[in-house]
């Protein structure tokens, strides 16, 4: 194989890469033992007609196209070692020559990592956060604690009222007519939680259980049923079964049942240090984001078009991923948002922009101030990494290649040249941490 590179303008190149004669007739024999199984002519059983006879009735280039698919993938990965340009984006594929007895060629476009002029990193200014805790803030605290451990009470000797856990039925009529979609039986709703239509929950407040309540409803002009828009609506209510919150009292009995303390005062005291401890690890992360944005600010660079797109599919498919491990397949996200892959490629593009101006910036820093990761902390990182996914060290060692590797070590630089930037950074006076 051989590999000319040609830089273009906007930091992109073309790759030109050349396979052997002999790799190129090793492919098309792979393409022909991969679809034989298929090719019938008159004379010949199923799958044994040979590539001879097939090549003479279809003409030689008939497995062309599968043996380029073929070729193509592992030219391109060895091309990749043999480039001393750093690629930042897929490639847009073309072949330029293939025919039989000649070498196989085709360009591969790819964006080069542009150069990065870095501006002021050293010293930059950022708002200094507030980490103390209030009192107000702890008793938030104790509040959300008392919230998930209420209980949830039958309620039978009064009418409904807001904060209310109900069960209904209920069936919409629209001109005196049901509609589609408008009935519901043994359904929950919690009165004020919004999840109907306008109106709706407020109308069930003081429905007293077994008797039926009509609630008066307009849709509204956005709503998903077109043919229910702007309608007026009629619902027959029949509240079937409410219940209400119980809170704990807060007292020490509460405290020694939730944590660990006898008393109120004791779980406090501990929960308003964990409260520190969180704001403080909060106040360090805001201060690194805030630093580096300065820094990236301050800093120029020229992004290819090809790298950005990349990123903005890398964000996508990293998001695919995310909702199918949650169990809804990127088919039916999409579904449920009205939207498409190509909105929301185009929807990430700030982010994506974002993304790839702090990474170049990190990384600039991190060779200017020469800051390299030991084999120490390269060893931690593969630890951290083997206990994510639950396997052994040694194992997930075995999986990386130099390439891995070398991006890892790249990671850890980035993560330094952070730590870096926020460690120089000038701190003005406090500001209230969010």
């Amino acid at each position: 194989m051989s590999l000319q590179v040609e830089k273009l303008e906007k930091n992109m190149a073309k790759l030109t890469i050349e396979t052997g004669v002999e790799e190129f007739e090793k492919a098309i024999e792979k393409a022909y033992q991969k679809q034989k199984k298929q090719i019938s002519i008159p004379g010949f059983r199923k799958g044994k007609v040979p590539r001879q006879m097939v090549e003479k009735m279809y003409g030689k280039e008939v497995f062309f196209e599968e043996a380029a698919n073929i070729l193509i993938p592992d030219a391109y990965d060895k091309a990749l070692d043999e480039c001393e340009e750093e690629i930042v984006s897929s490639p847009q594929i073309e072949v330029t020559q293939i025919e039989a007895g000649k070498p196989f060629v085709f360009t591969a476009t790819v964006a080069l990592k542009p150069e990065v002029k870095l501006g002021k990193y050293k010293g930059v200014k950022v708002d200094k956060i507030d980490t103390a805790v209030t009192d107000e803030e702890v008793d938030a605290e104790l509040e959300k604690e008392r919230e998930n451990n209420a209980r949830n009470i039958t309620v039978e000797d009064r009418p409904v009222k807001d904060g209310d856990m109900t069960t209904l039925d209920f069936e919409g009529f629209v001109d005196g007519e049901a509609f589609d979609g408008g009935k519901g039986e043994n359904y929950p709703l919690t009165i004020g939680s919004g999840a109907f239509i306008p109106g709706f929950e407020e109308q069930l407040v003081g429905a007293k259980i077994g008797e039926e309540t009509e609630v008066k409803v307009t849709f509204p002009e956005d709503y998903q049923a077109e043919h229910l828009q702007g309608k007026e609506a009629v619902f027959k209510c029949t509240v079937k079964e409410i219940k209400e919150r119980e809170l704990p009292e807060l007292n020490d009995e509460f405290a020694s049942d939730v944590s660990e303390f006898e008393t109120l005062a004791e779980y406090r005291e501990d929960v308003k240090k964990n409260l520190e401890e969180q704001k403080i690890k909060d106040a360090k992360r805001a201060k690194e984001d805030a630093a580096v944005k300065a820094a990236v600010d301050a800093s120029e660079m020229e992004i290819p078009d090809a790298m950005l797109e990349t990123q903005q599919r890398q964000m996508v498919d990293e998001f695919a991923q995310r909702i199918t491990m949650q169990g809804l397949s990127m088919e039916q996200y999409l579904q449920f948002t009205g939207t498409n892959y190509k909105q929301m490629v185009e929807q990430v593009k700030p982010q994506a922009e974002e993304r790839i101006r702090s990474r170049l910036v990190l990384e600039a820093v991190a060779k200017a101030e020469k800051l390299e990761p030991t084999e120490e902390e390269y060893e931690d990182e593969l630890k951290t990494m083997a206990e994510v996914y639950q396997m052994e060290v040694d194992k997930v060692r075995d999986l990386m290649g130099e390439r891995e590797k070398k991006g890892i070590m790249q990671d850890l630089a980035v993560r330094k040249a952070a730590e870096f930037i926020a460690e120089n950074a000038k701190e003005s006076k406090a500001k209230k941490a969010d």
